[in-house]
């Protein structure tokens, strides 16, 4: 990875799901009917208001999140991407990474999407154990979600899966066996994320109420953390950030833009952005509901809500969130003293939870797991 390289990305939020799942807490929605030529035209529209404002770029990348972008049409993803290229210039290494869920592919649909720029698939796979997706909510089985693995390996030169563990009632031999037939499949990213439940979600309310039974605790989160990183190193997919595993090479470069604090603009329905025209750091975010987003477009000629100035304490500390995550760590020379407490610094590195070196401070892999209790300590 090279640290610190300057990059501009976008994201652009596809809201549509075929079913809701009880664990999600992101900005998606289930819909009988969309009007796909509508919200090109929508697309099409805030892209081009936003290089009226930030002027010139070069586009690093691009990411079709949701939702289920793998439910857009291919034709509607050429347009967004077309409309793309003609605002702005596109780097010679230009990534354009597309979510997909199993239930929702096909082999003339990915073909479509790589004739329409899609360079890079990630697909949710989320387990491989037809039980655990049934209580996942998923509506496909495991054998659904390796066919549509292999299909995308088929098309595409890179690709990524995501999986979910410290599931209900799941074990440790349980899945180290999954883990290692995940590896088997051969993509060269794989995001792995422990199962948190999350306020205003189906699992949230079953767990106020008691009825979520069987989630590990403490000891056995840690013994599944702690597999899952030596399973990954051995099999050359070490940790490049807390959750996110590829072989050297293969990192997602739209997720290190977050990761690294740089600019990117947020197309779409809560769609986020840290843009800077003028020179000026703001944090902006699209209204949330898909129909709201889209009349306020069509109507007002924006579908944001108002924005925020983001001064330097700001820009700072959310850097040092975001950056601490990664394996390269953060560059010492943007966290200032309003930031970074110096004393917390030198007291984390002797507990050996923090290192430094070459101007950088990074988790050492027994600070990874206790993050968040690391970045409450360094916080001035």
């Amino acid at each position: 990875m090279e640290p610190e390289a300057d990059r501009f990305g976008i994201y652009v939020h596809w809201p549509f799901c075929q079913a809701k799942c009880p664990y999600c807490d992101f900005n998606s929605h289930v819909a009988a009917r969309i009007d796909q030529r509508r919200w090109a035209a929508a697309y099409r529209a805030e892209i081009a208001r936003a290089r009226a404002e930030l002027g010139s770029r070069r586009v690093d990348t691009v990411f079709f999140g949701g939702g289920t972008p793998s439910l857009m049409d291919p034709d509607l993803v050429e347009e967004i991407l077309t409309a793309i290229r003609a605002a702005w210039p596109v780097s010679n290494d230009f990534e354009v990474t597309m979510e997909a869920n199993p239930t929702s592919v096909e082999a003339g649909r990915f073909r479509g999407y790589r004739e329409a720029g899609v360079s890079r698939i990630s697909v949710g796979l989320q387990s491989l154990d037809d039980a655990s997706l049934k209580a996942l909510g998923r509506l496909h089985s495991a054998a659904e979600g390796i066919r549509a693995l292999d299909l995308a390996r088929s098309v595409f030169d890179r690709v990524s899966c995501d999986l979910i563990y410290a599931r209900q009632d799941q074990s440790l031999d349980q899945w180290k066996a999954e883990l290692a037939t995940a590896i088997a499949l051969g993509t060269d990213h794989m995001s792995l994320y422990q199962l948190t439940i999350e306020d205003g979600t189906a699992f949230g309310d079953r767990l106020r109420a008691g009825r979520l039974r069987g989630l590990p605790g403490e000891d056995l989160s840690a013994d599944l953390y702690d597999a899952t990183q030596e399973m990954m190193e051995a099999a050359g997919l070490p940790a490049y950030e807390v959750s996110n595993h590829a072989r050297p090479g293969s990192e997602c470069r739209h997720n290190l833009i977050y990761w690294r604090g740089q600019e990117y603009l947020g197309v779409g329905p809560g769609a986020h952005g840290r843009i800077r025209p003028a020179g000026v750091w703001l944090a902006t975010e699209g209204a949330k509901a898909p129909g709201d987003w889209l009349r306020r477009v069509e109507e007002d000629g924006s579908g944001e809500l108002p924005r925020e100035t983001l001064n330097a304490r700001d820009r700072g500390v959310e850097y040092l969130l975001m950056s601490l995550r990664l394996d390269e760590g953060s560059a010492l020379a943007r966290l200032g003293d309003e930031v970074l407490d110096r004393r917390a610094v030198e007291e984390l590195c002797d507990s050996g939870h923090l290192w430094t070196r070459d101007g950088r401070i990074g988790a050492t892999k027994t600070g990874r797991p206790v993050l968040n209790a690391v970045l409450e300590q360094l916080l001035a």
